[in-house]
C-alpha cells in the first residue's frame, strides 16, 4: 500500500474532492507529477544532520556483561543500552570496509553522541 493511500485512510476528515485528488496522485507515476512549483534546495542549512530521522530496526537480544562494565555504563545516566549500541556501531564502522555513501556522516553522528555521553559521565 502506498504512503499516500495509507495517509488517506488515516485521515477521516478529507472531503470527497480531496480524497479523489489524492487517489489520482497515488495512481500517477512519479515521472508525471509536476514538481516545478517546489523551490530547489541550493545549499543545506548549517545545522542540517544527515540521517537524523533514520531509525534502524531494533532486535531484542540477551547478552551477559561483566558487572563492572554495566555499572560504568549506568553511572553516566539513563540510556546505557543506547550507548552500548552506539559504541558497537562505531566499532562496526571502524572495522568494516569504507562505504561510498554517507559513511563519514554516520560515523560523525555516532561520535557526536558518544562525545555528549562522555562529557556527561565526566561531570
Amino acid at each position: 500500500m502506498s504512503a499516500i493511500r495509507q495517509s488517506m485512510e488515516s485521515r477521516h476528515k478529507l472531503s470527497s474532492e480531496a480524497r479523489k485528488e489524492l487517489e489520482a496522485l497515488a495512481a500517477m507515476p512519479d515521472s508525471e507529477i509536476d514538481t516545478s512549483d517546489i523551490p530547489e534546495i541550493r545549499e543545506f542549512p548549517s545545522d542540517a544532520v544527515v540521517g537524523r530521522f533514520y531509525r534502524p530496526k531494533k532486535t531484542t537480544v540477551t547478552i551477559r556483561l561483566d558487572a563492572d562494565v554495566v555499572a560504568w555504563l549506568k553511572a553516566s545516566g539513563e540510556g546505557y543500552q543506547t550507548r552500548i549500541n552506539a559504541y558497537l556501531r562505531e566499532l562496526m564502522y571502524r572495522l568494516r570496509p569504507q562505504r561510498r555513501v554517507n559513511s563519514a556522516a554516520e560515523v560523525g553522528r555516532v561520535r557526536q553522541r558518544l562525545t555528549r555521553h562522555t562529557k556527561r559521565a565526566r561531570r
